[in-house]
């Protein structure tokens, strides 16, 4: 399950772009996955939980946004989305595409808590 070790490769992103003294303000995580990038969205969600449970970053939440797959067809320049398998040009036919998104695997926001709005 190599889950984990992405989940835990996320934390040390957390780590790398938010003062420890403000870890416990993260509350969500933004996270971009594309079909081809080999991960599990509900395994990554559930390592991530288990690593951060009891930590500072115990509020913080994964949001994982999937993405589709697109190719750019080399002979007619058409940008197609893929179902299934079926790397060819829905355009002009033709088999000479390159996989312009699909294997994604970022992290693309970090929401800290508004802490002037959570005092009344």
């Amino acid at each position: 399950m190599h889950e984990l070790s992405i989940a835990q490769s996320i934390v040390d992103i957390i780590g790398q772009y938010v003062p420890q003294d403000r870890a416990a303000e993260v509350r969500t995580l933004r996270v971009r996955i594309g079909p081809l990038a080999g991960v599990v969205p509900d395994s990554l969600e559930f390592c991530f939980g288990a690593i951060v449970e009891g930590t500072p970053l115990g509020q913080a939440r994964l949001q994982i946004e999937e993405t589709a797959v697109q190719t750019e067809c080399g002979a007619c320049g058409k940008i197609s989305t893929v179902d299934g398998m079926a790397f060819a040009c829905p355009g002009c036919g033709s088999a000479d595409v390159k996989l312009v998104s699909g294997t994604e695997l970022q992290v693309v926001e970090i929401e800290l808590a508004d802490l002037k709005a959570e005092v009344i």
